[in-house]
């Protein structure tokens, strides 16, 4: 028996918001001072960094636990299966539903919950439960219903990372424009085909670094101290990125005895051009070799950072031939790595 990915759909919101869109945003230092330098030199300065130059936000009407279903719908199509069947659908967000305009995130009922009662199954053993991982949820996601299948407690799974980061984001802060929206679903089940799921690595770190990103006030002082925005701690989560993320995907990969000549793809968490290139740097760094060119598919220069939403959605696009120059074919080894709030990171390495 084989642990795989059998069918995958995705849901991309259609409203396009470009870095120049910002030009008229009121951007504040954290003591509420502003900026010196003018919002296109901000704006371009931010694009050189993170590589994004637009990102995608939900329509006013929608919300995390609708754009999850869409993409649900569209996994289970392309799994061509029965959602009767489904013994468990793992959510991966970090905020639930989020209204247009609203100051509180809704999670009651769980958005697994609102999900299953949107694709109308019936069955009651199909267990559906959240998971807030922060950023690598869906990947996280995916251990455990690897888990529960190897187990026997299980032979097919949905698991989801959505996420409407826009509607949490402070509009005072430049980080606001790294965040974006989005949902990516996969079926995970037993099967008899090669392949599958290889090996899987995953750690949280806390004593330090628990609270790099966090909830916090606007840096607009005029505001109410009592609506809460995502907050991060920038520099200390890129050099914690790169200190822990290589050594998890070393691990992953040495685990499961495959030489590292043999990945073809690595989907990392799209969270910043600039800092992914140096994890994947680091990666091979470790094995005393350069990256190959191409090893690294990209969608956050259009998608931005839509946290457990881009790495499922990036594999979607690459499994249907949607990101230009770049392929994946049976057979092909890659790795799948995230990192995030917790701090959490974690690998998987998969033979498609």
């Amino acid at each position: 028996m084989n642990i795989k990915i059998t069918g995958s759909g995705s849901y991309i919101p259609t409203k396009i918001v470009s870095n120049s869109d910002f030009s008229k945003h009121e951007f504040l230092n954290e003591d509420g001072s502003p900026f010196a330098q003018p919002n296109e030199i901000i704006t371009e300065k931010f694009q050189g960094i993170t590589g994004i130059e637009e990102r995608r936000y939900v329509a006013d009407d929608l919300i995390t636990s609708d754009i999850a279903t869409i993409a649900s719908q569209k996994a289970i199509e392309n799994a061509n299966i029965d959602p009767e069947t489904l013994d468990y659908i793992i959510f991966a967000h970090n905020f639930g539903d989020v209204k247009k305009g609203a100051i509180q995130g809704d999670m009651l009922p769980s958005l697994a919950s609102k999900v299953k009662y949107n694709l109308r199954i019936k069955n009651p053993k199909c267990v559906a439960y959240d998971m807030l991982f922060g950023c690598p949820g869906w990947v996280e996601g995916v251990i455990q219903a690897t888990a529960f299948i190897k187990s026997g407690m299980a032979k097919k799974c949905l698991v989801i990372g959505a996420e409407t980061l826009s509607r949490v984001t402070d509009p005072h802060d430049r980080d606001s424009m790294i965040y974006s929206d989005g949902a990516g679903a996969t079926i995970i089940e037993a099967t008899e085909n090669e392949g599958g799921i290889l090996a899987h690595e995953s750690a949280t770190f806390t004593y330090d670094e628990a609270n790099y990103l966090f909830f916090g006030g606007s840096f607009n002082k005029n505001l109410d101290p009592n609506v809460r925005y995502i907050k991060m701690h920038g520099r200390k989560i890129y050099e914690f990125a790169l200190s822990n993320v290589p050594k998890a995907m070393k691990e992953c990969l040495d685990s499961c005895g495959i030489d590292i000549s043999n990945l073809k793809k690595i989907l990392i968490h799209q969270a910043n051009e600039k800092m992914d290139e140096a994890i994947i740097q680091r990666f091979y760094k470790l094995y005393g070799q350069t990256p190959p060119d191409g090893i690294m598919p990209m969608s956050i220069h259009k998608l931005g950072n839509s946290s457990v939403a881009t790495v499922p959605t990036l594999y979607d696009s690459l499994v249907k031939g949607e990101i230009e120059n770049q392929e994946l074919n049976k057979g092909d080894v890659i790795m799948f790595a995230s990192v995030g709030a917790g701090m959490n990171v974690n690998a998987i390495v998969y033979k498609m």
